[in-house]
């Protein structure tokens, strides 16, 4: 039997603007109708669950790691922030450490019942370039024909440097695989970052952080994420990572569904060497950014209510626009036909008050 479920609001956040206020109605885990309402409804905000692309960890479970009762809490954790898709990611690592932890991440995958949904792996390296930031520069290695032919078909995006050796065949080898290529933690210069768009890569791996910047005369791997779009570019929106007014030239500069919003989370309690700095985000002893402790309810707030960007602009950056760029087709907006994949803000804070995967109330 079918289940019917009804969601109200006082605002619903669609793909074709906000309903004040609206019902979401369900049947069997998908969306029927998205209307306009006149009746009494809770006061609070309705909007697609988010897709985060990047997720290390969260506190003190880490997704290299994560044993039945780690990916447990890590559920619990991201539907706690609205997320209801997400992209366990591993950062570089010996690649004999690789095969293990990417099968645990299928596995993980395959788990039942409603929960946010693991629609693949992301790996941030090894094959970075000369920004490695908080990744071992020792474990850094250069991209080759069989290490991608070999990879599982778990692997849903990877971020390599534009500057590795042999950047072109790689990106073009991994995107015959089915894998999205990002781009990131590179020291190219512009040119050699537009070789690498060319090439294939669609997406720019945490845009500012770990590669070379804007400079006047030297634009730099910054210049090419603000003015080519072909390439979507994520952010990290902790106010730390990225000045809120850097974040507004990037919402400027790029046209929509071009920005993605990442939490770049990461195990802080449990990584060795790793601490929360003053300002909230993890560091490692010498001060380098190691991750971030954000969540995306956070992120979405952060932007809308410092940067001053729209509430729809926000919410497609942490739900529509991953989603599409992942090829998920079935989700990342509250439309007829959608997963109902849904989550609730307060309307003054725009914190997650209640998170539904395929219409089953996770959290709230």
């Amino acid at each position: 039997m079918s289940e019917r479920t009804v969601l109200a609001a006082s605002r619903v956040v669609t793909p074709t603007g906000v309903l004040s206020p609206g019902l979401v109605e369900i049947d069997d885990g998908r969306i029927t109708s998205v209307v306009p309402t006149t009746g009494a409804v809770p006061d609070r905000v309705l909007v697609p669950g988010w897709v985060d692309l990047q997720v290390n960890g969260i506190d003190d479970v880490d997704v290299a790691r994560a044993d039945a009762a780690g990916w447990e809490r890590l559920d619990a954790a991201l539907a706690a922030q609205g997320t209801t898709s997400w992209l366990p990611t591993l950062i570089t690592a010996p690649r004999d450490a690789y095969p293990s932890r990417l099968a645990a991440i299928a596995a993980a995958a395959t788990r039942g019942g409603p929960r946010p949904a693991i629609v693949g792996a992301h790996l941030e390296g090894p094959w970075l370039g000369g920004r490695t930031g908080a990744h071992r520069p020792d474990l850094v290695a250069a991209p080759d024909p069989p290490w991608i032919d070999d990879l599982p078909p778990v692997v849903r995006l990877a971020t390599l440097g534009a500057d590795v050796p042999g950047a072109p065949a790689a990106i073009a080898a991994l995107r015959r695989r089915g894998i999205v290529v990002a781009i990131g933690h590179s020291d190219a210069d512009h040119v050699t970052a537009t070789a690498a768009v060319d090439a294939g890569a669609t997406l720019i791996t945490h845009a500012y952080n770990a590669m070379s910047g804007l400079h006047h005369r030297r634009p730099g791997m910054v210049g090419v994420a603000l003015t080519d779009d072909r390439a979507t570019i994520s952010l990290i929106a902790d106010g730390v990572h990225v000045h809120p007014v850097a974040l507004d030239v990037a919402f400027r500069c790029k046209p929509d569904g071009r920005l993605v919003l990442v939490t770049d989370s990461v195990a802080w309690r449990s990584a060795p060497g790793v601490s929360l700095g003053a300002d909230g985000a993890p560091v490692l002893a010498d001060g380098t950014l190691a991750g971030s402790a954000l969540t995306m309810d956070a992120a979405v707030a952060l932007v809308v209510t410092q940067v001053g960007v729209s509430l729809e602009r926000a919410v497609a950056a942490a739900s529509t626009t991953p989603a599409r760029l992942l090829g998920l087709s079935d989700r990342g907006a509250l439309a007829v036909g959608r997963r109902a994949d849904v989550a609730a803000l307060d309307p003054v804070s725009l914190r997650c008050t209640a998170t539904w995967v395929a219409g089953v109330q996770i959290h709230g």
